[in-house]
């Protein structure tokens, strides 16, 4: 396990593609810092941090299913990015899941896989929780 390659997942236990996601940086070797968002909930200035690492705008983060955002307006185009934002601090279940944070870079993993985007190492194969394999390629310039 890597200390001098830190991985951060803000994760929901209860959601498919976070496991996936959580498992594939394991098996790739990393001890990741597992922040549990709906515990701990969000500040803005690490909303504002994490759209600003992605590149987002937190329309491209905000989760409309199985969440209120439909209920609070904020699927209308007349949403402004302040109240997404407002209202993503008072019900975190609105950000996106999960969100990946390596020095590589950020990347919403939606599709799991995506988090390999981001990794240094991975591992040569692994089997999603519903049996897909996924066979990740190495970054480039790495010998993995």
């Amino acid at each position: 396990m890597s200390e001098s390659f830190p991985v951060t997942i803000y994760h929901n236990p209860a959601c498919g593609t976070s496991r996936n996601a959580l498992e594939m940086i394991r098996q790739a070797g990393y001890a990741p810092t597992v922040i549990e968002y709906l515990k701990t909930g969000w500040t803005r200035a690490k909303i504002d941090e994490l759209l600003a690492a992605l590149a987002a705008s937190p329309r491209d983060i905000l989760r409309a299913k199985g969440t209120p955002a439909e209920e609070l307006g904020l699927l209308e185009a007349s949403a402004s990015d302040a109240q997404i934002i407002e209202a993503m601090l008072a019900h975190p279940i609105l950000v996106n899941r999960p969100i990946v944070v390596t020095k590589m870079g950020a990347r919403l993993a939606r599709p799991s896989e995506v988090v390999f985007e981001i990794l240094d190492k991975r591992p040569a194969e692994f089997r999603k929780e519903d049996g897909e394999v996924v066979r990740a390629r190495a970054p480039t310039g790495s010998k993995n």
